[in-house]
């Protein structure tokens, strides 16, 4: 009696022959042959031994039995090749990529061109962090080696050596006088980092609560239904503050050129503190060719630039003509807003005369250009969605964005007007704003399209610009507030939470747990943090903070990780502008590529053609907006040659986070190792500039 073929072999055969799309066992002398093929897998037993003995003796003489098992035989050594090929291509491509890492790194160690960071405090206080570390790092090896790790050195010295008089001093020496602080710090941060989690989920909930109970602000007048007569629009001032905004300026220009406003009711100001000789013409050229179609824009340029943006902005509204206008809107060079934003936005001042302020949302045309701009897209989506509309629907007040915002110029001018005394001119006016009894409205369904920085220097230097900023602010403004007629619940609000905990205590924090201290209770074993704080709970927080963005879930673990990474430079940032360093005063223009100018630019066309047409304005086939930009194209000089760099205080940090991981190993603690390992990653691929665009 003949066992039954093995039905399971073939099945899971066919299968890899499908996804292999290879056809390799294919016997053409053999067409006739039952597809399948019988192996057998099991021994015999019980009373049917007898009768599985003269089968097999019948096997041995029949030649199909044989020609059976030499298929299979080839069929398993195919599967084994299959496996060992696919095993050769993933060696490969790791092989590959740590080649490309290794090569890249040495070209940007290489490279003259690295930030100079190696001579900051913070720097130069890594750097000893680090070789204490290593240090410790070998000490803990060669005792796990000697088997002290689990037990402790115990005799006299004659039986230890001088190394295990040493390391029996050390668990001495950390264990009563280096953990007990440490484990003191780590309570203190666990506690700041176990506030800031509330405060984050008191918010999302507020955002639920608005979007459960379709809480919005509610215009009282509809320009488009219920004003017929000019006459009846408020005068409205637009500027549009740029310096050597060669790849963005014509965008803002031209979209603010079609605004959807009674053309004598509207003023364009270009703001122009270029330095380049060939931008400030390209700029002007700009503005001449929408003048010529009829709109009413005006080129500024100041002879004398302090006071950076601020100060660009107060000598604007120094100008004779600003008293007659009620409201300006104001636009960086990279905004683009939609023809209707102005009659979605200036309705609401209709009615209250107490409103200061009214904030649209910022949306991203680059936000799927890379790994940067997603990330910054789970940032600043979490900031708009939840922040800034949460704040303004309960207590009126946020911080201004510095765009795509619309201001009542009476506001500006019984706060102060436009101070130079911080880089966030934006959050400083908005402070004394609220100080002085004013209000703000948020509107979360109006957007303006803006470009994120794609490059990691651009965006880091605009980081340390907006943590700098708030401490030079809180310094500044901190009795000020004290003294204001406001409630002591909105001085409360502005001092602890504005400032505190949301500008001083979560980046102290974040840089303090997850980049010292956690290194540390590595090596100092009798300090614990627990695994709820170095996991669980960031978890849920980047969880929470990805729901705004939920196309963003994929990236919820680098989000985590990059987050933490940035710490170090909000940090430096937070430190420099609360003990007035002198990087806290430095304010870099974020560099822009013009991700949507050509296509931009053709639908401004298109949107300018009625425009002219209602001013009896002709083109000629010269004047058309792309030929007139190609002419320009021509003036520019040659742009400077673009290169990734290295980051130092990153790769130190890399560094001691990966030499902790491995004494993680060593005591065998998983959360702590694959966290620190990691994390170490994370901030290795950032000092070395692999994150954001990627120059050749």
């Amino acid at each position: 009696m003949s066992r039954a073929p093995n039905y399971e072999f073939q099945e899971w055969w066919n299968k890899q022959r499908e996804k292999e799309n290879l056809d390799l066992f294919e016997d053409k002398s053999d067409q006739s042959s039952s597809p399948f093929i019988a192996v057998d897998v099991s021994g015999s037993g019980g009373g049917g031994g007898n009768n599985n003995n003269n089968n097999n003796n019948n096997n041995r003489s029949d030649p199909s039995v044989r020609k059976e098992r030499t298929r299979s035989a080839r069929q398993l050594s195919w599967v084994c090749l299959l496996k060992f090929q696919q095993i050769a291509s993933t060696v490969g491509f790791l092989s590959n990529g740590l080649i490309y890492l290794v090569r890249t790194a040495n070209r940007r160690i290489v490279s003259r061109d690295s930030p100079a960071d190696s001579s900051s405090r913070l720097y130069r206080a890594i750097r000893v962090f680090l070789i204490v570390v290593i240090a410790l790092l070998g000490f803990e090896l060669v005792a796990y080696f000697k088997g002290w790790h689990f037990r402790p050195p115990v005799g006299s010295a004659d039986v230890l050596g001088l190394v295990g008089v040493f390391y029996a001093r050390w668990i001495d020496v950390r264990a009563n006088y280096l953990a007990p602080p440490l484990q003191l710090l780590t309570n203190m941060c666990i506690l700041l980092f176990i506030v800031q989690s509330v405060d984050r989920i008191v918010l999302i909930l507020g955002c639920f609560w608005i979007k459960f109970r379709r809480i919005r602000p509610v215009a009282s007048v509809d320009y488009d239904k219920n004003v017929e007569r000019v006459e009846d629009y408020p005068m409205v001032l637009v500027q549009i503050p740029m310096c050597n905004e060669r790849e963005v300026y014509h965008q803002s220009i031209a979209a603010v050129s079609i605004l959807d406003w009674p053309k004598e009711r509207l003023l364009v100001q270009v703001l122009d503190d270029s330095d380049e000789v060939d931008i400030q013409n390209l700029i002007k050229a700009e503005v001449h060719k929408w003048q010529q179609r009829g709109v009413r824009i005006i080129y500024r340029h100041r002879l004398i630039r302090t006071g950076y943006k601020a100060g660009n902005l107060k000598s604007a509204m120094g100008c004779d003509y600003v008293k007659d206008y009620e409201f300006v809107a104001i636009f960086d060079a990279d905004f683009q807003p939609t023809p209707d934003f102005l009659k979605k936005t200036v309705p609401y001042f209709k009615g209250r005369d107490d409103l200061a302020l009214v904030q649209a949302r910022w949306a991203f045309v680059n936000k799927d250009e890379n790994l940067l701009t997603r990330l910054q897209n789970i940032n600043l989506s979490f900031h708009f969605e939840v922040e800034q509309q949460v704040n303004g629907i309960f207590i009126n007040f946020f911080g201004f964005n510095g765009t795509a915002g619309v201001w009542r110029i009476k506001a500006l001018e019984e706060s102060g007007g436009w101070l130079e005394r911080t880089t966030v001119e934006d959050m400083d006016i908005a402070v004394r704003a609220h100080l002085c009894g004013w209000k703000f409205i948020f509107l979360n369904d109006v957007k303006c399209l803006c470009e994120l920085p794609e490059t990691y220097e651009a965006y880091k230097k605009q980081q340390h610009r907006w943590h700098s900023g708030p401490m030079q602010l809180f310094r500044l403004c901190f009795v000020d507030v004290l003294r204001s007629k406001v409630s002591w619940a909105k001085k409360a609000n502005l001092i602890f939470l504005f400032f505190l905990l949301r500008k001083l205590i979560l980046p102290f924090y974040s840089f303090t747990l997850f980049c010292i201290i956690l290194p540390l209770t590595m090596f100092l074993p009798e300090a614990e943090l627990p695994a709820w704080v170095v996991c669980y709970i960031p978890g849920v927080m980047s969880i929470l903070g990805v729901l705004p963005a939920p196309r963003s879930f994929p990236f919820i673990v680098p989000y985590l990780l990059f987050e933490n990474t940035m710490s170090v430079t909000k940090f430096n940032a937070m430190i420099s502008g609360l003990f007035r360093f002198g990087s806290s005063y430095e304010w870099v223009v974020t560099k822009k590529l013009g991700r949507s100018s050509e296509t931009d630019l053709v639908a401004f066309e298109k949107e300018s053609e009625p425009l002219m047409r209602s001013h009896s304005l002709h083109r000629s086939s010269s004047d058309s907006g792309i030929e007139e930009l190609s002419k320009l194209e021509l003036s520019k000089l040659a742009p400077k040659t673009k290169k990734n760099r290295l980051y130092r205080k990153e790769l130190a940090l890399a560094f001691i986070l990966l030499t902790a991981s491995v004494r993680s190993l060593l005591s065998a603690q998983g959360i702590h190792f694959y966290f620190l390992l990691f994390q170490g990653i994370s901030f290795l691929v950032v000092g070395l500039d692999l994150i954001g665009e990627q120059v050749s």
